[in-house]
């Protein structure tokens, strides 16, 4: 399979700025990608003007997701604030060429930047299939908590973070993508953006695709607009977790949820 992980700045709260950048930054790729992931609030930046924001699943970008997947053949990754019911939430849509779509919502809201104040967190973890590989889809602040993502008896191959993780914190970020793909035996896809949003907060990219052994399979430029692609093998995974069964001695344990 092929994964292109874009690295972009965002446009503050301006949609069509970003659906323009987008399509520039993809544009040639059909044909040579299986699936593309965007990062966190691709089309706003991490705003926490939710109730302004906020579109239904048959708004403008979901619309802009399925057209684009549609054309291209790939499936397409990213998130947006979307309205559910009178409640706001940091989705991430998963959106495939067929139009079949499959969502997660942020399962922990950075409580430092208010986002609690904003959304309302998912209160479950969600895996779904493309193309014979199974994702484990996850959003920026849920790659500090391991219990989240942790893989059951191989339950998915490839666990994704998308972000708008701050430069301050890159150290983090780079330890902890390559902890997740070790300790649950996984490919993991971290996708993060650059540039200085409104709050002045900067963001330097550190985009990664990582091997369950925690190589580094493919990686971006630091401060740098970037789509990069990075190609990998489900056969080789699969003969990894055969030869070195470390997923046979998990500690079995069963998330409860008070969310």
């Amino acid at each position: 399979m092929k994964i292109t992980l874009v690295q972009s700045d965002i446009a503050w709260e301006n949609k069509k700025t970003n659906f323009k950048k987008y399509e520039s930054l993809l544009s040639g790729l059909s044909g040579k990608t299986d699936v593309v992931v965007l990062p966190e609030m691709f089309n706003t930046g991490f705003s926490m003007n939710s109730e302004e924001l906020a579109e239904a699943m048959n708004g403008e970008t979901v619309v802009w997701m399925r057209e684009v997947s549609a054309e291209t053949n790939y499936a397409i990754l990213g998130s947006f604030i979307a309205s559910d019911r009178g409640k706001y939430y940091n989705r991430l849509v998963f959106m495939k060429p067929d139009g079949d779509y499959c969502t997660y919502d942020k399962g922990h809201l950075f409580r430092m930047e208010k986002e609690n104040m904003s959304y309302t967190k998912g209160n479950r973890t969600i895996i779904d299939s493309f193309k014979d590989w199974k994702f484990s889809l996850q959003i920026c602040y849920d790659l500090r908590f391991p219990v989240w993502s942790r893989n059951k008896n191989n339950g998915y191959d490839i666990l994704v973070y998308i972000a708008n993780w701050p430069a301050v914190r890159r150290n983090v970020w780079n330890t902890l993508l390559i902890a997740r793909a070790i300790e649950n035996q996984c490919f993991v896809v971290g996708v993060n953006r650059i540039g200085r949003d409104e709050n002045s907060i900067d963001y330097c990219g550190d985009t990664k695709l990582v091997d369950p052994r925690g190589n580094i399979v493919a990686n971006t430029k630091m401060n740098t607009e970037e789509v990069i692609t990075g190609e990998i093998s489900l056969d080789e995974l699969r003969a990894f977790r055969e030869k070195f069964p470390v997923w046979l001695d998990a500690d079995n344990f069963e998330i409860i949820s008070d969310r």
